[in-house]
């Protein structure tokens, strides 16, 4: 081998070597930001702990709500067949039956899991739960006459389900309710 080649390939290797480095290196930086925005989202998570218990909290709420909503939806009408459409107003009982369900199952949730206690007495604590509830329901029944009478018209079709407007219209008012509910029930009801 002769010195001009060893050095040709000396400077090929330093040059590869040094193309190694700065992957491994760029590897090194992505992996710490990766990391660190892992643990960002650890710690916000952390911080929000109890948003996202609400948020659970009110989804499985709301499956409840919406499932004896259908349910009550299709049984009333059967005894009551002005249920449909009672002076414009529709489905007013299936609403409040579903609301109170709802409400019941979220009240339980709320203690358990989401807001601490001692701020009221639980006698209290229930009592202010209740009313707001009731202004909630009044709320949700509005919303819902609104969406039902004049937004949502048509059957939303799932793949494997079909969304009636009844339906979609609940939803909706529950989405609209709910972060009220989430706000008035921080700051009045339990220790934020």
């Amino acid at each position: 081998m002769k010195p001009t080649s060893f050095r040709k390939i000396k400077i090929r290797n330093y040059f590869e070597s040094k193309k190694i480095f700065n992957i491994f290196f760029q590897c090194l930086t992505y992996s710490y930001k990766f990391a660190h925005y892992i643990i960002g989202m650890r710690e916000l998570l952390l911080r929000q702990k109890q948003v996202l218990f609400f948020i659970l909290a009110g989804g499985l709420s709301a499956v409840i709500e919406i499932g004896s909503f259908k349910l009550f939806s299709t049984a009333i009408p059967h005894f009551f067949p002005r249920e449909t459409n009672f002076h414009g107003i529709h489905y007013p009982l299936s609403n409040i039956f579903s609301t109170s369900c709802g409400i019941i199952t979220n009240y339980f949730l709320s203690i358990w899991f989401v807001f601490e206690r001692g701020k009221h007495s639980k006698r209290k604590e229930f009592a202010y739960f209740m009313v707001v509830s009731f202004i909630s329901t009044l709320l949700s029944l509005g919303f819902f006459q609104i969406f039902y009478s004049y937004i949502f018209k048509d059957t939303f079709d799932l793949i494997i389900y079909s969304l009636s407007p009844e339906i979609i219209s609940k939803i909706a008012a529950i989405l609209l309710v709910s972060v009220l509910n989430y706000s008035i029930k921080k700051k009045i009801i339990f220790n934020g």
